[in-house]
């Protein structure tokens, strides 16, 4: 149950600042607040550009600036040919957490998967974050422990572009 009130709405341009916040608010909450140097053009340019990769949904209280964010975008199943939705940022304040917004937002995004003929909706969680962990287990959630993220970044991505990477 939401609270009373509550609505999701697809973000627009002119919610970006409270975009940003709220992502911001999500590496502060991931102990990454090092890791967040998006700026609002750039995130402009994420959700909003013609060739935009992303979207969003805010999740609003009357009288409040926005209170949760659900930031996604398509990927692809090769193995079963379809499409499916990574869902990249989900974040509710912490005043507000535990009163349904955050289960709101991943049924809304259910509902976009299945009204898009989507297959899958995938995240990532830190290992650390149980409660997190044990709201998606709720949710009928599954781990996938066959595999681990890797990543190229920064400098290596630079030294890799460069024919600079070691071969092992």
């Amino acid at each position: 149950m939401i609270p009373p009130g509550c609505t999701l709405r697809p973000a627009v341009r002119a919610d970006l600042r409270d975009v940003a916040r709220l992502i911001r608010g999500l590496a502060e909450y991931e102990r990454l607040a090092h890791e967040f140097t998006a700026k609002e053009s750039e995130l402009d340019a994420l959700l909003f550009a013609p060739d935009h990769v992303a979207e969003a949904t805010l999740a609003e209280l009357p009288g409040r600036a926005p209170v949760g964010l659900a930031l996604y975008y398509r990927t692809v199943n090769t193995f079963k040919g379809q499409v499916g939705l990574f869902l990249e940022d989900l974040f509710v304040e912490p005043d507000q957490r535990g009163n349904g917004i955050g289960h709101a937002l991943l049924r809304h995004l259910a509902q976009i998967a299945i009204d898009r003929n989507y297959n899958v909706i995938e995240w990532r969680v830190l290992n650390w974050n149980e409660p997190s962990i044990k709201f998606y287990e709720r949710l009928g959630a599954t781990r996938i422990t066959d595999w681990h993220i890797r990543r190229v970044y920064g400098t290596a991505l630079t030294a890799l572009a460069g024919g600079a990477a070691k071969h092992g």
